[in-house]
């Protein structure tokens, strides 16, 4: 089990390889997601403080460069559960008065291409 600290709602536990934004979600943090967890918006996005993965999917990584968000956030969506790990969700249901859109699949979406993470800026 992966034991994940998440800030303002206490410690969860995610499943060895689960994908982080359902151990979320399962762990009653009302995290964003409104593209079914595709990689094809940036609502799923968390800041890690530790425990980050060291590695990144091609799809969260060139939508992460579009929003010019990389090296400051991660997408849940594309993150599989490995080791224990802190972090913030940076938009929830509640903080964006948004609802969140179809659930996203068991497994990652789009196939996986996995890459070195970018550094943190």
């Amino acid at each position: 089990m992966t034991q994940i600290t998440v800030e303002g709602y206490g410690v969860i536990e995610g499943s060895e390889g689960e994908r982080l934004v359902l151990a979320l979600e399962r762990g009653g943090v009302d995290i964003l997601h409104r593209c079914g967890g595709q990689a094809r918006c940036t609502t799923c996005r968390v800041s890690f403080s530790g425990g980050e993965p060291t590695v990144m999917t091609v799809a969260e990584r060139d939508k992460l460069a579009e929003k010019g968000l990389l090296g400051a956030a991660r997408l849940s969506c594309q993150i599989e559960c490995h080791g224990d790990m802190d972090l913030t969700p940076l938009q929830t249901a509640r903080s964006s008065g948004l609802e969140p859109g179809k659930a996203p699949a068991e497994h990652i979406e789009p196939e996986p291409q996995w890459v070195p993470r970018e550094a943190q800026a």
